[in-house]
Formats: structure tokens, sequence, C-alpha cells
């Protein structure tokens, strides 16, 4: 496969921290790579360079061929980079559907973001049948028009990861899907990711802490810690790496 995303010697400080140190990695078009690590091993940290927040200090970063340096993040999203984050965002009053049809029209310039929340814009047969098609794909099709107040926390998340989907992603960047999530939910959104990645094709890098949801969604793991990659390859072979285990697990046997 060819690679959509490449992550070559970034490097990135924070005053004396080097949060970053000459990481390389790569996801190939259509893949779903897990990246794993304990607590600030710089996982945030390189989604933000890869997404735009950040601009690495060293390095570069490059997006189906393209270098992303001068990239703001906005068009960096409309190449077809979308990102769900940790800390969930939600317009509480809307319902299911109407989230995925602001995100739509955010995506493509269509329609006034004012008149979306306000529910005076009409709704066209094409946009409508995009919706509904995200609405199938992550099984919210029955709630599509229950006001996401009314959710739990698992659906939540599905829905924000409805909204990544309505900007027609090659790429998805999913940072901490299971946060906060029980067993169950946790299952839901790693059988959507893998729905995503089989039926859409979309390439998954995805951030966890959930080693069951990276077993369940990572066709490949690369290991952060301190900043630096310390270990790649297929699931089981990774986390039975004395070095990760001591970085990660916290043991050494």
């Amino acid at each position: 496969m060819a690679e959509l995303l490449e992550v070559a010697e970034v490097s990135i400080r924070f005053g004396g921290v080097r949060a970053l140190d000459t990481v390389s990695l790569f996801v190939a078009a259509g893949e779903a790579v897990g990246l794993v690590g304990p607590n600030g091993a710089g996982k945030t940290t390189l989604f933000d360079c890869i997404s735009g927040r950040l601009r690495p200090d060293a390095g570069a970063l490059l997006f189906d061929g393209r270098r992303l340096d001068s990239v703001p993040a906005y068009r960096r999203a409309r190449m077809g980079l979308a990102r769900t984050f940790q800390r969930l965002e939600v317009f509480p009053e809307l319902t299911v559907r109407d989230h995925l049809l602001v995100a739509d029209r955010a995506h493509r310039g269509a329609g006034a973001l004012w008149r979306d929340l306000l529910n005076m814009a009409a709704v066209r047969p094409e946009e409508a049948a995009r919706v509904e098609e995200i609405l199938v794909l992550l099984g919210l099709g029955e709630l599509a028009e229950t006001p996401v107040a009314a959710l739990g926390l698992g659906r939540c998340r599905l829905v924000e990861l409805g909204r990544a989907l309505a900007c027609q992603p090659r790429l998805l960047l999913a940072d901490e899907p299971s946060s906060g999530l029980d067993g169950d939910e946790a299952s839901a959104v790693a059988a959507a990711l893998r729905s995503v990645q089989h039926r859409r094709h979309t390439a998954v890098l995805l951030v966890e802490h959930d080693l069951g949801m990276v077993s369940r969604v990572a066709d490949r793991v690369v290991v952060l810690d301190a900043g630096k990659v310390i270990a790649e390859g297929p699931f089981d072979a990774v986390v039975g790496d004395p070095g990760v285990r001591r970085a990660y697990l916290g043991v050494t046997a």
C-alpha cells in the first residue's frame, strides 16, 4: 500500500523539554495504526503537529506526498485530514442528524452556520443522502432525531466520529476515543472505527490507552516513550517487547 502520511524525523521542544525527538512513522492508505505509550510520551503533541495546531522545530510531515509545513489546519482538513478529540464538544440542543448536517456543510462551505444552528436552511437531497450514509455506517439511524443532550457518552463519541466522517477524510486521527467509556461502549466505538476503515477505506491513526481497543482496531502499532519511537509492528509482538513492557506497562516480564 502507498504511504498516505509520512512523519520524517519530527522534533519539537517546549522550553527545555523535547516533546518529540526525531520521530518517524507512516500510515499507508486504508491502514489502521495504533499509537500508544505512557502519559507524556508525546502522542497528542504529534497529533497536534499532524493536524496543524503545532509546527515542528525540525523534520517533515507529508500527506499524499505533499509537505504540510506551510499548510494551515483548515486546508489540511480539506485535503482529507480529520481529527476527533479526547475532550468531547457537542451542541446539546441539536439532533444527531443536525450535527452531521452542520459538519457536512462546514466541510463544503455551503450555507451559513448560524442558519444551520437555527434550523432555517432547507436540506438538499444530496446532503440528506450523505448524512444518512453516515448514520447507517455508525448504527445511529434510530437516534437520528434525538437531541444529543439525551444521549450517553458512548453515543456522543459516535456522533463526534460521524462529524469527522462528514469531512470525507482519507485519514482519521482518533484521539483517545474510549476516554470515559465503559467496556461495551468502547467495543461499539472500536467496531465503528473498523467499519469506517473497511467500508470507506479510510486510514486511521489511533491514540489510545485501552490496549484492548487498539488490538481490535489497529493493523500495526507504534509505541512512543519520552518523545521517541521505541517499537513498531504487529500488536502481539509489540506488546511482548521487553522495552515496551517497561515503558508502557511498567513490568519487565
